[in-house]
C-alpha cells in the first residue's frame, strides 16, 4: 500500500477536502447542544443505552443492580483466592495503613498519612506492577483548579456537577471543587512544573462541559510531571513499598471490619499476609475489561480488582452502569488504535471534521456526547475507514498553529507530535484520525467525602471509587479526583488508627461469598480479581471493528 505523509492515497483524497475547507472551518462556529439534543444524542449512539452492554448483578450487595457486563462477569466469578492457601497465623507485614495501589491516589494518601502522625513505617503500598506504573502517570491534558477572579469553586462544583448529569454525590462534587486550590498550592511547592504565560500567569486552557478556562497542564505530560514529583517525595520519605504484588482478597476480622489483606507476589508466587488497622482501595479503574468491546487508553494493570475485592467484604457499588468512552483516540495508525489523543487538543481550537471536511460537532461537548458525535457520523457513512476496518473522523490538529501562530503546537504538543511522528505521520501539517476510546471508569466504590466506605476500616481514593463524577466525568478531574481524595484518605486513616484494634484474621467471607454463587445457580466461569488481562484469540484491540 503506497503511503503519503503516513496516510493511504484515499485518506489523503479526503485530507485534502479538509485543507480546502480549513480557513472556512475556522471562522464556522458550532453552537453548542440544548440539554435535551444531548440526551438525545447519548440515547441513540452512546453504549450506555444500547441493548445488551449491561444486565443485572445476581449476588452481594448490589444484586438487581444494572451494570456493564465485564463488571458483573467479575462480580460473578469464583474468588481467585483459595481460604486453606494461606496461613493467616504467620503475619508478613504488621503495619497501620495498607494501601492497595502505587499509583495517584495511593501515593498521595501514603505521603499525607505520614504528614498526619503515622510513622513511615507502619504504611505499605502493595501494588500490582512497579511504584508508578498507573492512569496517573498517563493522564495528559491537566487538572481543574478554580484560582481565579473570573472563577470560583462554585462555579467548578456546578460543572462538575452538571457533567455529571446531576447524579453525582453532592458532598463528593463540593469536596473536589473546594479542595482544588489547595491541591495546585500544594503541587507548586512540591515542584510541578505548570505551564505559564509570558507574564508569569498560569496558562489555563477550556475543557469539554467547562463553564470557565480553569485546566493546569504542563504540556501534554501533565500526569507525568505530576507523578514525577509526587512519587519522589515519597520515595524520599522513604515510604515502603511491594512491587508486583497485588493484593488479591481483603482481610476481615472478627468485628467485621477490614483488617488488611493478602497479597500475591507474581515474582515468586508466594502469598504476603498484611495485617493494618486501615485499608485504602487506590487500585484505579477497570479499562483492560475493554467493556463493551472498546479499545483504551489504560494501563496494563486496569482490571478492576478493588472493585471485585470491596464488594466480596459487603461493600456497595455505584455508576457501573455507565462508562467513560473518550472521543478522541488514536484510529490510525493500527499500532496506535485506542491511546489517548489529548482533549488538550480541541482546548487549543482543532475541530472535528467529517470525510468531507465538515464540522458536525461543538469541540467541547460533554465527553459522553461528544464521543456519541463522533459514533454517528461513522454509523451514518461520513466518518474513514482505515485499511484494516477501523472507523473515525478527523481531528484537524494543523487549526492549533493557524489560529495561534507557528510552533505552537509542538511546545504545548510535544508527546503528541512525537507519537505520530514515528508513523511518518505530521501532525502540524496534517489532521490526525480519531475514534471513541474506553478511558475511564466513572462510577466505582461507593464512600463518603471522607473517602470511608461501608464497612469499617475499609478506605477508598481516586478511580476505583464512585460518587464524585456521577454518569460522566469531565476533562481535568480525574487528576484532581486522585490528589484531593488521596489527601483526604491519608488524612482521614491517620485519625482512624489511632483508636483502632484489630482483632482475629479471617478470610471466611470468601466461604460465604462462594455459597452466594452456588445459591444463585452461578457456574464457575474464571476467577477474580483477574490481576492481569488475557488476550488470546481475537485481539482486544481489533475488537473495535465489531462496534459497526
Amino acid at each position: 500500500m503506497k503511503l503519503e505523509s503516513g496516510y493511504p492515497e484515499y485518506m489523503m483524497d479526503s485530507i485534502r477536502l479538509v485543507e480546502e475547507k480549513r480557513a472556512e472551518n475556522i471562522e464556522r462556529a458550532i453552537e453548542p447542544m440544548s440539554m435535551e439534543q444531548r440526551e438525545d444524542m447519548l440515547r441513540r449512539f452512546h453504549p450506555d443505552y444500547m441493548e445488551g452492554t449491561r444486565r443485572e448483578v445476581r449476588v452481594g450487595t448490589d444484586a438487581g443492580l444494572l451494570m456493564y457486563n465485564g463488571i458483573v462477569d467479575l462480580l460473578e466469578a469464583r474468588p481467585v483466592l483459595d481460604p486453606r492457601a494461606v496461613d493467616l497465623g504467620h503475619i508478613d507485614h504488621d503495619v497501620d495503613i495498607l494501601i492497595i495501589g502505587g499509583g495517584g491516589a495511593g501515593t498521595v494518601a501514603a505521603i499525607f498519612a505520614h504528614e498526619s502522625g503515622v510513622p513511615v513505617d507502619r504504611i505499605l503500598i502493595a501494588t500490582k506492577l512497579r511504584h508508578g506504573d498507573a492512569n496517573s502517570m498517563m493522564a495528559q491534558g491537566g487538572i481543574q483548579a478554580a484560582d481565579r477572579g473570573v472563577d470560583s469553586p462554585l462555579i467548578h462544583y456546578l460543572d462538575i456537577y452538571g457533567g455529571g448529569h446531576f447524579t453525582n454525590k453532592p458532598e463528593m462534587a463540593r469536596a473536589l471543587a473546594m479542595d482544588a486550590p489547595k491541591i495546585l498550592r500544594w503541587h507548586l511547592d512540591l515542584g510541578v512544573m505548570y505551564d505559564r504565560m509570558d507574564d508569569g500567569e498560569f496558562q489555563e486552557l477550556s475543557g469539554g462541559g467547562t463553564s470557565r478556562n480553569r485546566m493546569h497542564s504542563a504540556k501534554d505530560y501533565t500526569g507525568m510531571e505530576m507523578m514525577r514529583n509526587i512519587r519522589d517525595h515519597a520515595r524520599n520519605l522513604e515510604i515502603p513499598v511491594l512491587e508486583f504484588c497485588p493484593v488479591v482478597e481483603l482481610l476481615l476480622d472478627d468485628k467485621g471490619a477490614v483488617a488488611g489483606g493478602v497479597a500475591f507476589n507474581l515474582e515468586t508466587k508466594e502469598h504476603h499476609v498484611i495485617r493494618a488497622k486501615a485499608t485504602i482501595l487506590a487500585t484505579g479503574g477497570s479499562g483492560r475489561l475493554h467493556l463493551s468491546n472498546y479499545p483504551t487508553t489504560n494501563h496494563y494493570g486496569a482490571t478492576g480488582d478493588g472493585l471485585v475485592m470491596a464488594y466480596h467484604v459487603g461493600a456497595n457499588l455505584l455508576d457501573l452502569d455507565t462508562i467513560q468512552i473518550h472521543p478522541t483516540g488514536d484510529a490510525y495508525p493500527e499500532a496506535v488504535v485506542g491511546i489517548l489523543t489529548t482533549e488538550k487538543v480541541r482546548g487549543l481550537g482543532a475541530k472535528p471534521l467529517n470525510r468531507f471536511g465538515d464540522p458536525f460537532v461543538f469541540p467541547l461537548e460533554p465527553r459522553d456526547v461528544e464521543s456519541a458525535s463522533f459514533i454517528r457520523e461513522c454509523e451514518e457513512d461520513r466518518g474513514l475507514v482505515t485499511p484494516t476496518g477501523m472507523p473515525g473522523v478527523w481531528l484537524d490538529s494543523p487549526m492549533i498553529d493557524v489560529i495561534h501562530g507557528k510552533g505552537t503546537i509542538e511546545r504545548k504538543l510535544a508527546g503528541e507530535v512525537r507519537k505520530f511522528k514515528r508513523f511518518g505521520i505530521d501532525m502540524t501539517k496534517h489532521p490526525i484520525l480519531v475514534y471513541p476510546t474506553l478511558h475511564y471508569q466513572n462510577g466505582g466504590v461507593e464512600t463518603n467525602d471522607r473517602t470511608e466506605t461501608r464497612i469499617p476500616g475499609l478506605f477508598g481514593a481516586g478511580e476505583v471509587t464512585g460518587g464524585v463524577h456521577g454518569k460522566n466525568r469531565l476533562m481535568g478531574n480525574s487528576l484532581l479526583d486522585f490528589n484531593v481524595f488521596g489527601r483526604r484518605a491519608g488524612i482521614r486513616t491517620a485519625e482512624y488508627v489511632r483508636t483502632r484494634k484489630v482483632g482475629r484474621l479471617s478470610l471466611k467471607h470468601i466461604d460465604e461469598y462462594n455459597r452466594m454463587l452456588d445459591e444463585a445457580g452461578i457456574a464457575p466461569k474464571g476467577t477474580a480479581p483477574m490481576i492481569l488481562p488475557e488476550y488470546r484469540g481475537h485481539q482486544a484491540l481489533a475488537r473495535a471493528l465489531d462496534i459497526l
